[in-house]
């Protein structure tokens, strides 16, 4: 069995199945809801979380095979199993064991940090790993999550304190919900846009309430915290909201210049992707002796890898390797 790199994205060759394809495919694993992971398949194989995440961007899911964590079933020949992988609620890895008893693990999306909205991660044990690299380069250190929450609240009190309407930027599925859980119980009064507020209510829905939430319509009550989308504040919608102090929750505030890439005042580095000493650690306690590391910084990650002792390479034109 191999990995292809196609238009659609990751293929297994020799099997039907297609990782987080981008384009429609007969058979694809999604891995998790966001947008740059689906698309319409045929059939899709998924958490019960990440289907009602697809249904709402997309509208019903044809064929779809909702699949519990840690639940073995076959496709064919192969063996596969979902486990979290900690990104967002319902976000999986897939492990596909061959009948000799060899497995390959695809993590799609990472996180290892502990989450208030999302499944902890587990390590998915195997012999070759494909690993998402987002920030696979060793420049992208995240201070502890308590650490960077706690900055959160003190710079949002001290906007409330004189009087000024704080706004937090943050992607509307996931990275919002994980932020308002936290800042909920930590007292805070939030207002969320309907992109945001919407998804909120999908994650009541699965078992995740978010308490102290409104759905924004427009205005915002002295001592409310308003949630906005990034790709939506820069256009004048939060202009009636004046005075306000904009700060925008990434991985990327770690970059110079953070802040200013979103329009924002300030930058928070609160990722739901794992940082790269993470994926370093998370490589290793697979046990895996063949590394493929995949999007972002793969080049980065894979020198890294190869330098601590761990035969890795990127997966970046279109090519074919073989796993096993």
């Amino acid at each position: 069995m191999s990995v292809e790199l196609r238009r659609n994205g990751l293929h297994l060759t020799g099997t039907p199945l297609s990782l987080d394809a981008k384009r429609k495919s007969p058979l694809s694993f999604v891995s998790h809801g966001h947008s740059d992971h689906i698309a319409r398949h045929e059939s899709t194989i998924a958490t019960a979380a990440t289907l009602r995440f697809m249904a709402h961007r997309l509208g019903p899911v044809a064929s779809a095979l909702s699949v519990p964590f840690r639940r073995p079933f076959e496709l064919g020949p192969l063996l596969l199993e979902l486990l979290p992988a900690g990104h967002i609620l319902g976000s999986a890895q897939l492990r596909v064991t061959r009948a000799d008893g060899k497995r390959i693990v695809y993590t799609g999306d990472l996180n290892t940090a502990p989450s208030l909205t999302a499944e902890a991660t587990e390590v998915a044990t195997c012999d070759t790993l494909v690993i998402e690299s987002t920030f696979g380069h060793p420049r992208y250190r995240f201070p502890p999550r308590p650490e960077v929450l706690g900055q959160v609240e003190t710079w949002l009190r001290a906007q409330l304190n004189r009087g000024v309407t704080p706004v937090l930027l943050g992607y509307p599925l996931g990275k919002s919900q994980e932020a308002m859980k936290q800042l909920a119980g930590r007292g805070f009064q939030l207002v969320a846009h309907p992109s945001i507020f919407d998804v909120a209510e999908l994650y009541a829905e699965l078992g995740v309430p978010i308490e102290n939430l409104r759905r924004y319509d427009g205005r915002v009550e002295p001592g409310e915290v308003l949630f906005f989308p990034p790709h939506l504040a820069r256009g004048g919608a939060l202009a009636p909201h004046w005075p306000r102090a904009t700060a925008v929750l990434t991985g990327w505030a770690m970059d110079p210049g953070g802040a200013r890439r979103y329009g924002a005042d300030v930058a928070f580095p609160l990722s739901d992707h794992a940082d790269f000493p993470s994926l370093m650690r998370y490589v290793k306690d697979t046990g895996a002796r063949d590394v493929i590391t995949c999007h972002g910084f793969a080049e980065e990650l894979a020198q890294a890898l190869r330098d601590a002792g761990t035969d890795a390479r990127p997966l970046g034109k279109p090519q074919q390797m073989t796993l096993f």
